[in-house]
């Protein structure tokens, strides 16, 4: 990390992202340079053009909804910490962030003292999850175990299928063989335990679901 952090804020809150923005100046008093994105698509493509030592993004945004837009911007490979921001706050969401790949998971009532706190943390290397409530996640455990076998390739796959995508579709966006995108997804069937293309994305939804 350089000397001064750079952070990209994904949120369509402007009000939200200035708390961040306080929030990273009190972790960081000799300063943190913050840049804004506020959807899905603006993160991605200011990911693709600039390396960034955190990136701290909302579940819900115009484009995206709960974690399909953290499964995106993992799978694109930011080089970087992504941190969940959230209003929602329970133990499935955490575990749920944590199995996906995140390395955090802040909700927005924090306050600025914590958020600061684990903000740092972040930053340093480390993770930071709310306390987990084990009677809240019950019976998901092996689901999420699932899910977080899949490889960045696979769920870019079956972001595709998500998106009502055919294997010609997807292998586009991918700049991969239709060949290729069927091996991902026999893969994805096996790891997930599904059939079909209907059951894999039942699976991956129940478990990723807020």
């Amino acid at each position: 990390m350089s000397e001064v952090p750079t952070i990209l804020i994904v949120d369509d809150h402007p009000l939200f992202r200035d708390a961040l923005e306080v929030a990273l100046n009190a972790a960081f008093p000799d300063g943190a340079v913050a840049h804004h994105a506020g959807s899905l698509a603006d993160a991605l493509g200011k990911v693709g053009q600039s390396a960034y030592d955190l990136i701290l993004l909302d579940l819900t945004l115009a484009d995206s909804q709960e974690f399909d837009g953290l499964s995106r911007l993992l799978a694109a490979g930011p080089g970087c910490p992504v941190v969940v921001v959230s209003a929602t706050e329970s133990s499935r969401a955490f575990d749920t962030a944590r199995a996906l790949g995140a390395a955090g998971y802040l909700p927005k009532s924090m306050s600025l003292e914590d958020l600061s706190a684990a903000l740092a943390t972040a930053l340093d290397g480390g993770q930071w999850f709310p306390p987990r409530n084990d009677a809240d996640t019950a019976g998901r455990d092996e689901l999420l175990a699932r899910v977080a076998g899949l490889t960045p390739a696979q769920r870019k796959v079956l972001s595709g299928l998500a998106d009502g995508l055919l294997n010609k579709q997807i292998a586009y966006e991918m700049d991969i063989s239709v060949a290729t995108v069927k091996a991902h997804m026999t893969a994805i069937f096996r790891k997930l335990g599904a059939n079909n293309r209907t059951q894999a994305l039942l699976i991956y939804k129940e478990a990723t679901s807020l």
